[in-house]
Order: structure tokens, then C-alpha cells, then sequence
């Protein structure tokens, strides 16, 4: 088990969650991101900066019962049929009984802007999301390992 973070749009706050859980359980932290971005972790991994670069190399990294930290709901859909579990940054867990829907809402909003409507970006992020987070990842860790 390994807790693999797309870590392209990664909040700080979240990354810096999963290093503290990842030490206190004794699981690896692996961050991936493009080479425009400056991540400080035992396992990083570099990527260039195509479109999709990082999450197919999450993608291919990961195994059965990692953990996949992304807010890609696309990836989310790939790793789930890896049998991973997967987060996103605000502490949602994908699973395979909500995916669908949230492609679907995905694409939906796609439309809406090729047609030339809006839709309403990202909200600040707030510290509610960080504690959902928290919660969230460390209910996971608990049900496959034991914290040191």
C-alpha cells in the first residue's frame, strides 16, 4: 500500500496532511507532478508537461489497494478499476457507486461551456475541507494498517 498524490494541483495543506498520516501509519507518500512544479518528497516522480502526463503516470504506478489523492475525476474513474481507493483534495471519496454520476455532471458542465454558458469555478478552499480531508484519508489508513 502506498499513497500516490496527483500532486500537479495538489493543495500544500494536503500534501503536508498526507506526509504526517503517511508517517504515523508507515505507508510511502509518492507525489507526481510536472517538472514546472517544486514538490519536496521521498518519492517524487517528474513528469513533462503534456496534457495528461501526470495521471497516466499515476495511473501506471498504481496497484491494488493504494490510495490515489486527485481531484480528476477522470483518473479517479481508471484508478478505481485498479482496485484503489481514491480522494479528492476536499476529503469525497470515489467510489465506484458515485463515479458515474460525477462523470456525467462532468460532462454535462463541458457542454455548458462549448455552447458558451458558464458554470461556477472552485470555491476558497476552507479548513472544513482540510479536517473532511484528514478524517477521510486517516479512516482508510486505519482499516489497512496500524499507526506507529
Amino acid at each position: 500500500m502506498k499513497i500516490l498524490v496527483d500532486a500537479d494541483a495538489c493543495p500544500k495543506k494536503v500534501l503536508q496532511i498526507c506526509m504526517e498520516l503517511g508517517r504515523r501509519y508507515a505507508v510511502a507518500v509518492w507525489t507526481v507532478a510536472s517538472f514546472n512544479h517544486n514538490i519536496i518528497s521521498d518519492y517524487h516522480v517528474v513528469v513533462g508537461d503534456n496534457d495528461q502526463e501526470t495521471d497516466i503516470k499515476v495511473l501506471n504506478l498504481s496497484e491494488a489497494r493504494d490510495i490515489i489523492i486527485t481531484q480528476d475525476w477522470g483518473l479517479a474513474a481508471m484508478v478505481l478499476g485498479k482496485k484503489t481507493r481514491c480522494i479528492s483534495p476536499a476529503g469525497r471519496e470515489f467510489r465506484n457507486d458515485n463515479i458515474d454520476f460525477l462523470l456525467e455532471e462532468r460532462d454535462m458542465k463541458a457542454k455548458l461551456r462549448r455552447s458558451g454558458g458558464k458554470t461556477k469555478g472552485p470555491s476558497k478552499r476552507t479548513g472544513e475541507e482540510d479536517r473532511r480531508f484528514q478524517e477521510c484519508l486517516e479512516a482508510i489508513l486505519g482499516e489497512g494498517t496500524k499507526a506507529t
